[in-house]
């Protein structure tokens, strides 16, 4: 789907999954749009274009009734004004850098544009360094000041994430949104970082020239340090590139020692100033169009497929009523015995969660010593939607009984099948209730555990109402499908 199906899909999500009084999009209307969307793509149609013509049908259903809505439906999720200002921006403080200084003496060891060009060519080994780097991260850099910057004026960024049930349904869609479309929002801010500082460097060259033309100026240079022979030395290694291009010689280390400042008085500028204004083309404003383009190409092919996720239970469940299937939970508990009490309000739980069609598959437990070899009723067939470990609370975890059986769950289980743990709490608060200290200090212990082996979990108890235990299966779905899809 593109851009704009991706909008009203996220929004409609965010108005079905918020409950607030005098809502303007009822239960019979996302059963509507549902029916609808049906019927104009077919049954054989893909799960993109079911949902994007869901979405599409909703919004124009909804529009008649909250024009407010309809406007958020419409906005833009980048002002596009942003770009064109801060590039021009960019190129009038170019031109207003005094790029040479008010000397009227160019220092070729202390060029103002040389510390522009350095910079660049560190900011294209950091490029260079994220892009070799990034499928070893498990977690999203945290982006730095200036490009958070350019994102808030472009109107892309939401500062946090609202996910609690008191949140409006359009608060919901602006952070939601904001969290899709950050792959889109990245391209289109290093566009603009690409552009500007392109900008800024055509500034400053333009300016360097505009003043040689009306003021004259010496090269030479001075330094405590460094002579002649490793003055041209460096010369050679940053400006011979300029040189080849341009057929101007660097002068040899005798000449260099002719203008060195304050004994002598330098020589004529021109043919440094023509030699750095090239070697800045060749390294900020050719790199940064390029790298500008790569990343308007990349900003337009998300325009038009946009990677919406559609992991999390809400779009799944969406697919499963367009298909006619239903979600399948395969539980295997661990050194426990679950009590045909909590069994049966598990299975409610889940129909309540994932609706009629949802079907509950309960293996017989793995007694503990036996989480080496699992027996087959313990391993998922290969359409389960979420593999589910269950624990009481009431256990001690221990890496080598219960992370060993998760470890050997895990090697089993079908390819896309994600793994997650419930904990039943129900046994330990019967035992200990009153006592909530000693309830959060074994779950942290549990928490730990899970942590190590890098799977999602949920605390709940099996005695509650169906509801609340459902509301516990719907977050482990979520979370644990969008880890197998982000692998």
């Amino acid at each position: 789907m593109n851009e704009t199906s991706a909008r009203h899909v996220t929004l409609i999500r965010a108005l079905e999954t918020t409950t607030t009084p005098d809502a303007p999009w009822r239960p019979e209307d996302a059963a509507w749009a549902s029916r609808a969307a049906t019927e104009v793509v077919g049954e054989g149609a893909n799960a993109d274009r079911f949902l994007a013509r869901r979405g599409q049908l909703a919004i124009e259903r909804l529009g008649d009734r909250d024009k407010a809505f309809k406007r958020l439906a419409s906005g833009r999720n980048w002002r596009p004004w942003v770009g064109s200002v801060l590039v021009a921006l960019s190129f009038a403080l170019g031109v207003l850098m005094d790029a040479v200084g008010p000397t009227r003496y160019v220092n070729l060891l202390a060029f103002p544009l040389l510390g522009l060009i350095i910079w660049n060519l560190l900011v294209y080994v950091g490029i260079l360094v994220h892009g070799l780097s990034d499928p070893f991260r498990s977690t999203t850099p945290k982006k730095g000041v200036l490009w958070r910057a350019v994102a808030r004026l472009g109107g892309a960024l939401h500062e946090g994430i609202i996910d609690t049930a008191s949140s409006t349904p359009s608060t919901r869609f602006r952070a939601e949104w904001a969290r899709v479309s950050a792959p889109l929002t990245a391209r289109r801010v290093g566009r603009v970082l690409h552009l500007s500082a392109m900008a800024f460097a055509l500034g400053a060259i333009a300016a360097l020239y505009t003043r040689g033309l009306v003021l004259h100026f010496q090269a030479g240079w001075e330094s405590t340090f460094l002579d002649a022979t490793q003055v041209h030395q460096a010369l050679s290694l940053l400006l011979g590139p300029a040189s080849s291009i341009t057929g101007i010689p660097i002068p040899d280390a005798a000449h260099l020692d002719t203008l060195r400042l304050p004994e002598n008085s330098g020589e004529n500028a021109a043919p440094w100033i023509h030699l750095f204004a090239t070697t800045l083309v060749l390294t900020v404003a050719l790199p940064r169009a390029v790298l500008a383009l790569l990343s308007g190409f990349a900003a337009r092919h998300l325009e038009r497929h946009f990677p919406l996720p559609l992991t999390d239970s809400y779009y799944q469940g969406l697919q499963r009523s367009y298909t006619g299937q239903g979600a399948h939970l395969h539980l295997v508990p661990y050194s426990y015995e679950l009590s045909p009490a909590a069994a049966l309000q598990l299975k409610e739980a889940i129909v309540g969660a994932f609706g009629p069609r949802a079907t509950l598959q309960l293996s017989p437990p793995v007694a503990f010593g036996e989480e080496d070899v699992l027996p087959a009723s313990a391993v998922p067939g290969t359409g389960a939607t979420l593999a589910v470990a269950l624990f009481s609370l009431a256990a001690t975890p221990e890496e080598e009984n219960h992370g060993s059986f998760l470890r050997a769950l895990a090697d089993r289980l079908p390819p896309g099948t994600p793994l997650a743990a419930l904990v039943d709490e129900a046994g330990f608060m019967a035992r200990f209730a009153g006592q909530p200290e000693r309830q959060e200090e074994r779950r942290r212990a549990w928490a730990r555990l899970f942590e190590r082996h890098a799977i999602e979990a949920a605390f709940a108890s099996l005695d509650a109402a169906p509801a609340r235990v459902a509301d516990s299966l719907t977050r482990l779905i979520d979370l644990s499908a969008r880890k197998e899809a982000s692998r």
